[in-house]
């Protein structure tokens, strides 16, 4: 039985250099198309209808395939005026080291090899990155969703006994963690995962910076204590995902150290301004958790997916995660050393070379050039917000704090702000103009801008704002004219 190398080494060849330029153009002119479009009814439905091929296809026409049914249709964060989710823009050099990941084809679980050292090499230099020891241990995973659940996890084992959590379950153990009211949905999602339940989660009330209250959160770990409970955990954002917010950091490991809790931070897209020196100060306090979660494929704009999560003592991971299994036994010398595994870390044995595409963004831009695109992100939010403060018909909803803008179109002529500003949102996505997205401020609708793309420059921020303009005399022409034609006496 032949295998599945090609038959014609240099047909291949010639193909896959065609693929390489195509693809390569296409980011070099990604701003000049839209942002987004929707997949007709035909494409999608080709995919759903596709049968399980039984013979294969030439490479060619499945790369023909590919650009007429895929490419102009993904999800459009590489462009400049991707606005609505905190998405990084990728990088072409990046594109490269996932080909050469590819082609090596693999599996970090463990064992003695190259692309292990590379990921311990990665890791190390985050620790480096937010003030954790060299001695630190992590994990690149899929993303902040991932991270946050492993130093969940790995919060839970380590509690008063927590090793009889990996054998028993939590049982009648009354655990009960801590976050912020705008804290991401995956906090909770973890505690669900984790076996704790989602009410395990108490949800910290917001001051008005939309940061978590520690007055608050003070006065519900005390009641907690008092009701028989067992405060174990406090999660601090950094980089809230509504409005980019930063919780208070320090108070929040000052209160962890006094009342014996894990400090853990979702820094997804936020703990990367470290970089950035005119932002680090924002971030002071990030060096004192205990574990941290972050994404590289946000504004280190590393190709998805490439998170990462940090802890700061070492065998606190291994604790949590570690397993004696005959078939997976390490060795002193031949593949089988190596040890520690990157499997006694998290629950993954199956792991891709994520660590390639990482190191060659940070040792191919450096932390400084990836701080400037931190830096550049957020001096575009607060322009953005300048004009939309200079603008009447604009309200700005939330502070600025990095890169997210929060705001909405007011017409005094209009009843329900919340609908027009939602059906305006989704013109512009539908446009290919620009695609912000929506969330809610104080109880209304805002049009969220959420600036992370290393491409984006203030002649976007203008194509985006004047964008809004023309749409809401759209949409409010529209509407006085049906007004009038209701009102009109019908002969």
């Amino acid at each position: 039985m032949a295998g599945l190398d090609p038959e014609d080494w240099e047909e291949l060849k010639a193909q896959g250099h065609q693929m390489l330029d195509d693809m390569l153009e296409n980011i070099r002119h990604v701003s000049q198309g839209p942002v987004w479009q929707p997949m007709p009814a035909s494409v999608r439905e080709g995919f759903r209808d596709a049968p399980l091929p039984a013979s294969g296809q030439e490479l060619g026409a499945l790369y023909q395939q590919f650009t007429q049914t895929v490419q102009p249709y993904a999800v459009g964060n590489r462009h400049p005026r991707f606005m609505g989710w905190v998405h990084g823009g990728g990088t072409a050099q990046g594109m490269l080291a996932d080909m050469l990941a590819a082609g090596l084809n693999a599996n970090l679980g463990g064992r003695d090899h190259a692309p292990v050292e590379v990921e311990r090499m990665v890791i190390r230099w985050a620790a480096e990155m937010f003030g954790f020891s060299p001695e630190a241990t992590g994990l690149l995973v899929t993303g902040s969703s991932m991270a946050n659940f492993i130093a969940i996890l790995t919060a839970t084992r380590n509690v008063s006994g927590g090793q009889d959590l990996r054998q028993q379950g939590v049982g009648g153990r009354r655990l009960v963690g801590y976050a912020g009211e705008s804290a991401h949905g995956c906090v909770a999602r973890a505690f669900d995962m984790a076996g704790l339940g989602e009410q395990a989660l108490r949800r910290v009330p917001m001051d008005s910076a939309f940061r978590m209250d520690m007055a608050a959160l003070e006065r519900m770990v005390a009641q907690d204590r008092a009701a028989g409970f067992e405060p174990f955990l406090v999660v601090g954002t950094a980089g809230t995902v509504d409005t980019g917010s930063i919780d208070p950091l320090n108070a929040l490991a000052d209160l962890a150290a006094r009342e014996g809790l894990w400090f853990h931070v979702d820094g997804a897209f936020g703990a990367l301004a470290k970089l950035a020196p005119d932002l680090a100060p924002l971030l002071a306090g990030l060096e004192r958790a205990d574990s941290l979660a972050f994404d590289f494929h946000k504004w280190a704009q590393v190709p998805y997916d490439a998170g990462c999560v940090l802890v700061r003592e070492p065998g606190r991971q291994a604790a949590a995660f570690a397993q004696s299994l005959a078939y997976l036994s390490r060795e002193e010398r031949g593949l089988a050393a190596g040890a520690p595994w990157f499997c006694d870390l998290g629950p993954d044995l199956s792991r891709g070379f994520r660590a390639l595409k990482v190191w060659f963004a940070l040792a191919g831009f450096g932390t400084q050039k990836l701080g400037q695109v931190v830096t550049q992100s957020c001096a575009l939010a607060q322009e953005l917000a300048r004009q939309v403060q200079a603008t009447a018909q604009l309200q700005l909803l939330a502070p600025v704090t990095l890169n997210i803008v929060c705001f909405r179109v007011v017409a005094p002529d209009v009843e329900d702000l919340d609908r027009l500003n939602g059906e305006l949102v989704k013109d512009l996505q539908l446009s290919g103009v620009v695609a912000p997205s929506t969330t809610r401020i104080g109880g209304v609708l805002a049009i969220r801008v959420a600036l992370v793309n290393h491409r984006t420059t203030k002649a976007d921020i203008a194509i985006l704002l004047d964008a809004v303009h023309s749409f809401t005399e759209v949409r409010l022409a529209h509407a006085k004219m049906m007004k009038e034609l209701a009102d009109t006496p019908q002969a």
